[in-house]
C-alpha cells in the first residue's frame, strides 16, 4: 500500500473515533435528558408513603448519563496530569466531579454533555487540514489502465505503476500519476492543484498531473511519477507540514497555557472558600474553561489555509502567512516570473527592397531544423503566417551566436549581429536610423549569400496580470517591488517600465541577488522573493518568504521556497498578503471575545447571576461563535477569477503598433 492510501486510512480512522464520541455523547444526553421527563412524570407518586420513586429514577438516569458523558472528559484530565501537561479539561473535570459529589447529577450531565459538544467542534475544526488531505486523496484513482508491450490494456491497482509504465485515460477519468502525453489531444480540468478553474489543453509532449480530471479527449500518458513522489503528493505534504506548524501567537499561547489552569483553580478555590456555595464554583470552572481561547488560532489558521488551497496557493509553515502581512519589500525574478519565460517574435525589418515575407520565410526555413527558443520562437510565427519553407540542407548551428543552412545553392546564416558580421555580412543597408534595433527587443540578422535581408525582433512577454498584481501590492502599501534579472539593461528598463517596479536591477548574478535582499533586510524590510524557483532558490531561501511562481511539477520549487504557487498567475501574491492580513483579524477578535467572555461569564457566576447548566450552554455557545467567526476566511478571495491562459499559439502573436504578420 502507498503512502497515499495510509494517510487516507488514518483520516477515515480520526473522522470514525470523532464520529464514535459524538454517538456516545448523544447517548449520554439523552440518558440525562430521560431524567428530567421522569422527574416530572413521577414527580407526585409516592407522596403519601413519604417516598420520592420520581427523584429515584431521574438522579439514576442522569447519575449513569452524566458517567457516560465525563467518563472521556476525566480521563484525558487523568493522562494529562500523569504527563505533566495541563489542559482546560482538568477544570471540567473537578467542575463535574464536585456536581455529582453534591447529588446534582443532572446539573453534572448537562456541564459534562455541553463542554463535549466544545471538545467536539475542536476536534472537527483540527481535521479540516486532514479533511482537505482526504479530498486530495480521492482524486487520485485506486484503479489504472495500463496499456502493455503487445499493445494489451489491462486493469491494474494504480499504486501498481511504475515510471515507464504507459496508461489510458479516457475523457471524465483522472488521471492515475504524473507523466508525459504521447498519444492524444485533451483538455484537462488541474483545479485540484493550479486552482485554476479553466481546463487546459494537452497535447503530445506535455506533462499532467496524477489526480487532475480528463475532460474531453483520450489520451495515453507515460508515467513518470507514482505515489507521494507526484505533484499531488507532495500538496499533501505541504499540507501536512503545515498543519504541523504553529504561528508565533500560537506558541504563546501554549506558553502562558501552563500557569493559566493553576490560576483558575485558586480563584475558583477562593471564591469557594468566601461564598461556601459550591453551583457558584461550578459554574465559575466551567466559564474558566478557555475553549474560546484554544479555538481562537487554529480554527482561523484551518480556514485560512483552506482558502488557500482553493486558489493553489500551499503554505509549508503557517508562520510564512503571518510573515506576508508584515511584507514591505518584495524582490521579483524577471523570466518567468513578470514574464513568460517564452520568447516572441514582435517585430520584422526588412532591409530596403525586401519583402517582409520573403525575410520570415528565409528565416524559418533555416531555423525550424534547430531546437532553440528562439528557433521555436521563429518557426511559430511562421506557421501562424502559413509560410511554405524552403528546403534547407547542410545545416550547423554555432551555440549562442546562430545558425546557418544551403537554401536552393544560397547560403543563408541568421544569428547575433556580430557574428553575422564576422561571418562578412554587409550591414550597411541598415546603417539608417529607422533601421536600427529598439531598446528592449532581442535581433536575430538574417543573410543570404552576404546580403541583409534585415532583422526579426524578439522579446519575453511580460505577463497579462502581472501589472494587476503589482498595482495591487502597491495599493496594500508595498512600495518596494524591485525586479532583478540577468538579462540587457535594455530589456530589463524595459519590462520594470512596464510593471511599474520601484527599481530594477540588471545583469546580476546569483549572489547579486542574495545580497541585494541582504540589504533590503538590513534596513529593516520584510522581503518577500518571487521566482521561478529553479535557478533562484538561494534567493528565495534568503527572503523573510520565498514564493516559488508556476510550482506544479517542479521539485526544486516544492523545496526551495516557503510558499507555493502551483499557477502561474502573480495575482495570487497580493490574495496571500491580503489573507493573512485577514486572517490576524479574525484571529485577534476570536482571542479579545474568548477573553471578553471568561471575564464577563466569571464575574457573573461570581455574583451568582449564572447557574452551572446556563454556564454550560453559554461556554458551547461562546465556542461555536468562534468556529463560526473562523469560518468565514474560507470564503476569502471568493471574487478572484481564474486567470484565462493564451492560446498555446499566443506567442505568435505580434504587439500592437509593430510591423503585423500577414499571411502569404
Amino acid at each position: 500500500m502507498t503512502a497515499l492510501p495510509r494517510r487516507a486510512h488514518s483520516v477515515q480512522s480520526e473522522a470514525g473515533r470523532a464520529t464514535a464520541k459524538l454517538v456516545f455523547t448523544m447517548l449520554g444526553f439523552m440518558l440525562v435528558l430521560s431524567s428530567f421527563v421522569a422527574q416530572r412524570l413521577f414527580a407526585g407518586a409516592g407522596a403519601e408513603a413519604g417516598t420520592q420513586p420520581g427523584k429515584v429514577h431521574a438522579d439514576l438516569l442522569a447519575a449513569i448519563g452524566a458517567l457516560l458523558l465525563a467518563a472521556p472528559l476525566w480521563w484525558h484530565a487523568i493522562k494529562c496530569l500523569w504527563s505533566g501537561h495541563m489542559h482546560m479539561d482538568e477544570l471540567v473535570a473537578l467542575a463535574i466531579l464536585a456536581a455529582m459529589a453534591l447529588g446534582e447529577y443532572q446539573t453534572a450531565g448537562v456541564v459534562a454533555f455541553f463542554l463535549l459538544l466544545s471538545n467536539l467542534i475542536e476536534t472537527r475544526s483540527a481535521l479540516g487540514a486532514r479533511a482537505a488531505i482526504e479530498g486530495l486523496v480521492r482524486l487520485t484513482p485506486t484503479k489504472a489502465h495500463r496499456i502493455g508491450p503487445d499493445g494489451i490494456e489491462e486493469e491494474v491497482e494504480a499504486h501498481r505503476l511504475r515510471p515507464g509504465d504507459v496508461v489510458r485515460v479516457r475523457p471524465g477519468d483522472n488521471i492515475p500519476a504524473d507523466g508525459q502525453v504521447v498519444k492524444g489531444h485533451s483538455t484537462i480540468s488541474e483545479a485540484n492543484i493550479t486552482g485554476e478553474s479553466l481546463p487546459v489543453e494537452k497535447a503530445e509532449g506535455d506533462d499532467v498531473f496524477g489526480g487532475t480530471s480528463n475532460v474531453t479527449g483520450a489520451l495515453e500518458v507515460e508515467v513518470t511519477k507514482v505515489g507521494a513522489d507526484t505533484t499531488l503528493g507532495r500538496v499533501q505534504d505541504l499540507i501536512l507540514e503545515a498543519e504541523r506548524t504553529k504561528i508565533p501567537l500560537m506558541r504563546l499561547i501554549d506558553q502562558y497555557a501552563a500557569w493559566y489552569t493553576p490560576v483558575a483553580l485558586m480563584i475558583a478555590g477562593v471564591v469557594w472558600f468566601f461564598t461556601q456555595d459550591m453551583n457558584i464554583t461550578i459554574s465559575l470552572l466551567v466559564v474558566a474553561c478557555p475553549c474560546a481561547l484554544i479555538l481562537a488560532t487554529p480554527t482561523a489558521i484551518v480556514a485560512a489555509l483552506s482558502a488557500a488551497s482553493r486558489l493553489g496557493i500551499y503554505i509549508k509553515d503557517v508562520a510564512n502567512l503571518e510573515w506576508a502581512r508584515k511584507l514591505t519589500a518584495v524582490v521579483f525574478d524577471k523570466t518567468g516570473t513578470l514574464t513568460t519565460g517564452e520568447l516572441a517574435v514582435t517585430r520584422l525589418m526588412p532591409a530596403p527592397g525586401v519583402d517582409a515575407a520573403d525575410l520570415l520565410r528565409t528565416a524559418a526555413s533555416v531555423e525550424r531544423l534547430s531546437n532553440h527558443p528562439v528557433a521555436r520562437a521563429i518557426v511559430a510565427v511562421a506557421e501562424k503566417a502559413r509560410v511554405q519553407y524552403e528546403e534547407a540542407t547542410r545545416f550547423v548551428e554555432s551555440s549562442g551566436k546562430g545558425v546557418e543552412a544551403k537554401l536552393n545553392g544560397n547560403t543563408v546564416i541568421v544569428g547575433r549581429r556580430n557574428w553575422v558580421a564576422e561571418r562578412g555580412a554587409d550591414l550597411s543597408p541598415l546603417n539608417d536610423e529607422k533601421y536600427q534595433e529598439p531598446e528592449g527587443l532581442s535581433t536575430l540578422y538574417v543573410v543570404k549569400d552576404g546580403i541583409v535581408l534585415g532583422w526579426v525582433g524578439l522579446e519575453d512577454r511580460t505577463r497579462p496580470e502581472a501589472r494587476q498584481a503589482l498595482d495591487e501590492l502597491r495599493q496594500q502599501n508595498i512600495r518596494q517591488l524591485i525586479m532583478v534579472t540577468g538579462d540587457r539593461w535594455s530589456v530589463a528598463r524595459r519590462v520594470a517600465q512596464e510593471m511599474g517596479c520601484s527599481d530594477v536591477q540588471a545583469e546580476v548574478l546569483p549572489q547579486d541577488k542574495l545580497a541585494l535582499v541582504s540589504a533590503l533586510k538590513a534596513k529593516g524590510h520584510s522581503v518577500a522573493v518571487v521566482g521561478d524557483g529553479v535557478n533562484d532558490a538561494p534567493a528565495l531561501a534568503a527572503g523573510n518568504l520565498g514564493v516559488a511562481m508556476g510550482a506544479a511539477g517542479s521539485d526544486i520549487a516544492m523545496s526551495s521556497a516557503s510558499v507555493a504557487l502551483m499557477s502561474d498567475d502573480l495575482r495570487r501574491l497580493p490574495f496571500l498578503v491580503g489573507l493573512s492580513r485577514a486572517t490576524t483579524r479574525v484571529i485577534w477578535q476570536n482571542l479579545a471575545f474568548g477573553i471578553a467572555f471568561i471575564l464577563i461569564g466569571g464575574g457573573a457566576s461570581i455574583m451568582g447571576f449564572i447557574h452551572p447548566m446556563a454556564a454550560a450552554v453559554l461556554h458551547t455557545v461562546a465556542s461555536a461563535i468562534v468556529v463560526f467567526n473562523s469560518a468565514r476566511m474560507v470564503r476569502y478571495g471568493e471574487h478572484i477569477k481564474s486567470h484565462v491562459p493564451k492560446p498555446r499559439d499566443a506567442q505568435a502573436t505580434p504587439v500592437p503598433g509593430r510591423v503585423a504578420l500577414q499571411p502569404i
